[in-house]
């Protein structure tokens, strides 16, 4: 399995109610490392799994939707518990979504894509998904 990774950082702010929380019930701000990890079987025509300029591209267009933003007030999020592994979710949908409208072609060979989201140096969460429908 071959595979490349893309790295970028959002700094955001958020709440996380409910008790399992503990202290971060309250307002506080996160600054997450990003990793977008690109999976694939085989390679392109140019032995490559896609150009790491464009998924570099992708990632940081993407985060601007999240950066410095307090992410209780963004609309879509409305009462949504927006944990980490939530946002690596999130992000995952979202790069899947571009893939498919502007990259199809790469989106279809890959085989699975994974986001890392990384809190600290000790504390990281992810989603990562196969590919498994075609579009």
């Amino acid at each position: 399995m071959y595979s490349i990774t893309v790295r970028n950082n959002i700094l955001i702010a958020h709440s996380l109610p409910g008790e399992v929380f503990g202290p971060a019930q309250n307002m506080h701000g996160a600054t997450y490392i990003v990793d977008a990890e690109f999976y694939a079987k085989e390679l392109n025509k140019y032995n490559i799994i896609m150009d790491l300029g464009v998924v570099t591209n992708i990632l940081a267009e993407i985060l601007k939707f999240y950066s410095y933003k307090n992410l209780d007030e963004v609309e879509e999020f409305k009462d949504v518990i927006t944990s980490t592994e939530f946002l690596a979710k999130d992000i995952y949908q979202r790069i899947v979504d571009r893939l498919k409208k502007d990259y199809l072609d790469d989106y279809e060979k890959l085989h699975k894509i994974k986001i890392i989201l990384t809190e600290s140096n000790v504390a990281w969460a992810s989603y990562e998904q196969e590919i498994s429908q075609k579009s």
